[in-house]
């Protein structure tokens, strides 16, 4: 059963974004790219009140992702992907994204804290970094 309400189109996006942002991290990575977007849509907090689909998380500006600026992010979706996305949507959850609103990809090591938010781990090549339950009770 979804967590977020979605159509098929969207999930692509959403597979695409997952692969976009970590393939390079492999299929955990991914899922935890997914993890935060779905935790955006959900979420009725800080940067992200409105949020109320995957696309507009997706695109959201100012506050999106950069992958959707590059040309890897439009490439076709692929099975294994959409697999990945349609797992976070029903909601699959993988620490440290699980609770996470923001993830980044540092020169080195995570910052203990980034835009005010406290970092809840790193996975491969990303850091994670969740609000506290008081300011996004949604995400908890």
């Amino acid at each position: 059963m979804a967590v977020i309400a979605y159509n098929e189109a969207q999930l692509k996006e959403l597979a695409r974004l997952m692969r976009a942002e970590a393939e390079g991290d492999g299929k955990l990575g991914m899922l935890l790219v997914g993890n935060v977007g779905v935790n955006r849509v959900l979420a009725e907090c800080l940067d992200f009140p409105g949020i109320d689909t995957l696309s507009d998380m997706i695109y959201q500006s100012p506050g999106g992702f950069e992958a959707v600026t590059q040309s890897y992010f439009y490439q076709r979706a692929r099975p294994k992907d959409i697999r990945l996305a349609r797992r976070t949507v029903n909601g699959e959850e993988f620490d440290p994204g699980d609770d996470s609103l923001w993830f980044y990809r540092p020169e080195g090591e995570c910052r203990p804290r980034w835009y005010g938010q406290t970092n809840v781990g790193r996975y491969k090549s990303h850091c994670f970094y969740q609000p506290s339950q008081a300011d996004c009770p949604e995400i908890f």
